[in-house]
């Protein structure tokens, strides 16, 4: 990524070089690695980290070794996905495997909410594209659809704001929108955290309420 920048590429092009050859030996090595230890080496080269270990060190052997591929060492930023690792750990972690559960037990619910927003951000700028038009800087639906989008968010930008009194009561609909969208969203939230985790050693949801222990694995449920 610092290559990127003209000044800092010029002044710091050997350091980044070798620098650059470093991580390359040192993840190829933790690849071949992965692939020895792992009790099924295909599997492993066939899964999403497989897949983005290899990616992650294929730009710097090919910008050696094909002519004008140095622009594929730009794919090299997908390393950054192998922070994705962390999320292993989330399963020997109580508050990770409730929070796990409970995104899983909700995907149809927020799923529904993101199509609803959509709608919502899309009439939103519709309206106000007709009410303002291009002339007071609303050139498109779409453009309208990004104030709405900033609006509703109340993060407020400035960059482009409606001019006429009609646009302005509109505008503030839907800033009063927004953040009841915010409390609603934050109040369900919580309402949800409250529901029962599953067993944080084998992740099952399928639990009897007041049990003592987990009748698929045995472990022990706490009561507090």
């Amino acid at each position: 990524m610092l290559e990127s920048i003209d000044t800092v590429r010029y002044r710091y092009q050997d350091f980044l070089i070798g620098l650059e050859w470093m991580f390359t030996v040192i993840f190829t090595v933790e690849y071949v690695l992965r692939l020895y230890s792992a009790k099924d080496p295909g599997k492993y080269a066939r899964s999403f980290f497989g897949v983005i270990d290899l990616i992650a060190v294929i730009p710097t052997y090919l910008s050696v070794l094909l002519p004008g591929a140095q622009a594929l060492i730009v794919i090299r930023v997908l390393r950054l996905m192998r922070v994705f690792r962390v999320l292993k750990l989330v399963q020997y972690s109580r508050a990770g495997v409730h929070l796990l559960f409970l995104l899983q037990d909700s995907w149809r619910r927020i799923w529904v909410f993101v199509l609803a927003l959509a709608l919502l951000v899309t009439t939103i700028g519709a309206v106000l594209y007709l009410i303002e038009g291009p002339e007071n800087g609303f050139t498109s639906i779409p453009q309208s659809m990004y104030w709405a989008v900033v609006t509703l968010t109340t993060v407020g930008y400035g960059d482009i704001s409606p001019q006429t009194s009609v646009g302005k009561f509109f505008a503030a609909l839907v800033m009063i929108i927004g953040y009841a969208i915010i409390v609603m969203s934050i109040s369900m939230a919580g309402r949800h955290i409250k529901r029962t985790p599953p067993c944080v050693r084998c992740t099952e949801t399928k639990l009897e309420k007041g049990a003592a222990f987990c009748k698929y694995c045995g472990h022990e449920f706490h009561q507090h």
